[in-house]
């Protein structure tokens, strides 16, 4: 009967370590370009060029209705045929940015809405420009609005960072597979990287919950 041994995965320690720290960069890098690519998009849905906001649509619905492994996919199998091959960490980082600003898309746009346009008029009749208007009167309300649903979905793509293992990205979950191939011991390894995943997000969750109590005091006005 074989006993659990978790002493063989101190030897591979470098190498989780390595695979914690893509799967950081990962997250990082989608989540900012992400957002920017939301933040267009949303300003974009609200145009008034029909032309557009289909566009915006139909980006936010084809990302948001498949499956981002497939995305992942199309970024680093079919891309090349057009003559641009990434490598896999920058066409996981890619694919993951075109999926989560679609995401991040219809949050802000929700945020947006969700401000009454007796704000903005009232702003406006106080001789404020359109952007001093969307800076001080707008967008404060509307990303404490937002926030919640915002930072879930940056841990929801914090996770799923693990699905550029398959292009194989050396983030965490790929750093796994190598562990367990090596030593042969599954239950030992996904256990632990199981628990690193967790911590992780613990830590997230913590550091939002602080940014949103210090950066957002002031109470919702309807």
């Amino acid at each position: 009967m074989n006993r659990l041994n978790f002493s063989q995965l101190w030897r591979y320690d470098d190498v989780l370590l390595h695979g914690v720290l893509v799967t950081l960069l990962l997250t990082l890098i989608a989540t900012v370009a992400g957002l920017a690519i939301g933040a267009l998009c949303a300003s974009a849905a609200q145009s008034r060029f029909a032309s557009l906001r289909l566009a915006v649509r139909a980006y936010v619905e084809i990302i948001r209705n498949t499956p981002t492994l497939i995305q992942i996919f199309l970024i680093f199998f079919v891309l090349p045929f057009a003559g641009l091959r990434l490598p896999p960490v920058y066409a996981a980082a890619t694919a993951l940015s075109i999926y989560f600003g679609a995401h991040a898309t219809e949050i802000l746009r929700s945020g947006l809405a969700s401000i009454p346009r007796s704000q903005l008029e009232a702003g406006q009749c106080l001789g404020m420009t359109r952007w001093e208007v969307f800076r001080h009167v707008i967008l404060p309300p509307a990303l404490r609005n937002v926030f919640p649903s915002l930072t879930s979905q940056i841990v929801l793509l914090f996770l799923g960072t693990s699905l550029a293992s398959q292009v194989s990205a050396e983030e965490l979950f790929h750093a796994a597979g190598f562990v367990e191939s090596r030593t042969y011991r599954s239950f030992e390894v996904y256990a632990v990287v199981c628990a690193i995943y967790l911590a992780l997000v613990l830590l997230m969750r913590g550091a939002f919950f602080a940014v949103e109590r210090l950066a957002f005091r002031w109470p919702t006005g309807r």
